[in-house]
């Protein structure tokens, strides 16, 4: 823990006993639990049946195999500090104490003193309380950590907390009460609004948007968001509840609703960080014409990383050549691999292909993102644990990250999101190559390669106390960078290959020269990530017909647009048709005439008009026709 955490986790402690002598209780107070009666009981499960079937049958579930073989109890209490439901081994604590833990017992401060679910919701924000942290001598043969859930509208809608009574190591209790707090208030929120809204989820790679650490936004047809997570705040930096789409990102509305649900989508936040999304759209179709209507993508898997080799990674960029030779001929001879680079540059493609070509090819790749665990559980994903070696260990123990790439190769990436005291610990795993499991005073041998990653800058990390110079050193053996695309030489044959990897069987076999020199000439902020997904929603969009301009997604237009300076061919009408500036209105009515001249046929319409489909149901709309 570190200092200014462990000042203000002592400040929480001591704020509320202040609370508790200005309530006049004392240390040897012992308060009577009040228990409801029966009437009372049916009421409290009537008015939480929500709030009790999510956690019951949505989240509990996918624990209980972890939870079963710990001495400890899970409590669901609700916003006033009122127990509405228990699950785990009642035999933690003294028979005195045991009425605390029914349905109906009352939490609160004023009550019981400092305990954990009547302090997290006084604070409004997770809490441990160890044994003599309990302002009650009472409460002291039990530890408890406890964490509010928040509804969409940030008011605290219960709380989930975990009891013991053992002497073990409790940080770990702590991310776990965290994690499943998060994963129903996810669920809550989901259930309120799906069926009925947009949902947005946001993640700081495209691969952890299951993890219960996402941020949510649920928003409405006109891009207003009407419900949000809490760590949709923290990734844009705001409260996001009632702001528009339009405010949040840097693209428009349109873009982001009309984006194929089966698409990672790039976004960039009006102060310039950007993140994955994912859409997923209202389940219940309800009679409204304003529905972005969705496009289609084919979707055969033939494009894959995992075919890409060594030798394929480039086409003639020197940069990338370089990066990978010398990371190849470094990693064989055992020196760790520090990979930088912008997001979406192909890092982690890259330690594939490493792992592909090297002497270890049959031995496994382990690759973890640093940034996808909890703090609290970071340790004992990497290092495992032994059986019983805190409150929720499986009874079998855990291998661990490292240990499971054993005779192969670790990648760790985003490594400058991992915690300090497991920076420690895999400092002397890399020195002494050998790791001591959570629990254990034995230490096991491990032979590993390691590859990291980054897109920060470690340096600004280290100076502001957040890595370790020690093992920054340490794992800094070879430093390689990744061009971002808009640097790479061999841009035009990579955008070709590419294309030719996703396109449909009837379209033409290369990218027409238009169409090259517009994505040759991108800036993409997104990369080689960004890059896959234009060139996959266009093929789609042009449906077994050649890729055309007009073909291309909204907000690379609009990227292109506010970076050139120039005007893209989506403005420009085809051969043949007038190019001159009309009105509004008169555009409004050569789109309804071209749209009736094509019966109906939208594909059609938008080849004639020179506009994307996402452009023309816009107009529609206007128009009131769909």
């Amino acid at each position: 823990m570190r200092k200014n955490e462990y000042s203000d986790y002592r400040s929480v402690i001591a704020d509320s006993w202040n609370r508790c002598i200005a309530w006049g209780l004392d240390h040897d107070h012992e308060p009577t639990p009040l228990m409801p009666e029966s009437a009372r009981l049916e009421e409290i499960n009537r008015q939480y049946s929500e709030l009790l079937s999510v956690t019951e049958a949505e989240v509990l579930p996918y624990y209980r195999n972890v939870l079963s073989n710990s001495r400890c109890l899970i409590l669901l209490a609700d916003q006033h500090a009122t127990v509405l439901n228990s699950w785990g081994d009642e035999r933690i604590t003294e028979t005195r104490l045991k009425p605390w833990f029914q349905t109906g017992a009352n939490w609160q401060e004023q009550n019981c003193g400092t305990n954990a679910i009547g302090t997290s919701i006084a604070v409004g924000a997770p809490v441990q309380i160890q044994r003599n942290e309990h302002f009650l001598k009472t409460n002291r043969s039990i530890i408890g950590s406890a964490a509010p859930i928040f509804d969409a509208h940030r008011q605290i809608a219960g709380v989930l907390s975990v009891f013991s009574d053992a002497y073990l190591p409790q940080a770990h209790t702590l991310g776990m009460v965290r994690l499943l707090s998060q994963s129903v208030e996810n669920r809550l929120i989901n259930r309120q609004f799906g069926p009925d809204h947009f949902q947005i989820t946001l993640n700081t790679t495209a691969d952890n948007f299951d993890s219960p650490w996402s941020g949510i936004l649920v928003c409405d047809d006109s891009g207003r968001v009407i419900a949000s997570n809490q760590r949709a705040d923290q990734l844009l930096g705001m409260n996001t509840v009632e702001a528009r789409l339009d405010e949040l990102f840097t693209s428009r509305r349109n873009q982001i609703l009309g984006h194929p649900e089966t698409e990672t989508l790039q976004l960039t936040t009006r102060s310039k960080v950007r993140l994955s999304a994912r859409i997923k759209r209202p389940t219940r179709v309800a009679d409204n014409p304003a529905r972005i209507s969705p496009l289609t993508l084919s979707n055969d898997g033939r494009y894959s990383d995992e075919f890409l080799g060594i030798d394929n990674l480039e086409f003639g960029d020197s940069a990338v050549k370089r990066c990978a030779t010398q990371s190849l001929k470094v990693l064989q001879r055992g020196v760790p691999v520090l990979i930088t680079g912008e997001t979406g540059v192909g890092k982690e493609v890259l330690v594939k292909a490493l792992h592909r070509a090297s002497h270890r090819k049959d031995q496994p790749l382990v690759a973890v993102n640093c940034a996808a665990i909890p703090p609290e559980l970071v340790e004992s994903e990497l290092f495992g644990y032994e059986a019983g070696a805190f409150t929720g260990a499986r009874a079998q123990g855990s291998l661990g990250f490292i240990r499971k790439a054993h005779k192969g190769i670790l990648f760790l990436d985003e490594i400058g999101e991992m915690p300090l005291s497991a920076q420690s610990r895999l400092l002397r795993v890399l020195q002494e190559r050998v790791v001591t499991p959570v629990g254990s005073t034995d230490s096991v041998p491990v032979d590993i390669l390691l590859v990291t990653a980054t897109n920060r800058p470690l340096g600004s990390r280290i100076d502001n106390g957040h890595f370790r110079a020690d093992l920054y050193y340490r794992i800094n053996g070879l430093c390689v960078e990744l061009p971002a695309l808009r640097n790479r030489a061999d841009r035009l044959p990579l955008i070709q290959t590419l294309y030719s990897q996703h396109r449909d069987p009837g379209q033409s076999e290369h990218l027409s020269p238009k169409v090259l020199s517009a994505l040759e000439n991108h800036p993409w902020p997104g990369n080689i990530r960004q890059l896959v997904n234009v060139l996959r929603v266009a093929i789609a969009i042009a449906d077994g017909e050649d890729v055309q301009v007009w073909h291309l997604p909204e907000d690379f237009l609009a990227e292109f647009e506010a970076t050139t300076g120039e005007k893209s061919e989506t403005a420009i009408l085809e051969p043949g048709v007038d190019n001159v500036e009309v009105e509004p209105e008169d555009t409004l009515a050569t789109t309804l005439k071209v749209y009736r001249k094509c019966t109906g046929n939208v594909s059609q319409a938008a080849r004639e008009l020179a506009i994307s489909r996402n452009t023309l149901y816009k107009r529609l709309r206007e128009l009131g026709v769909r």
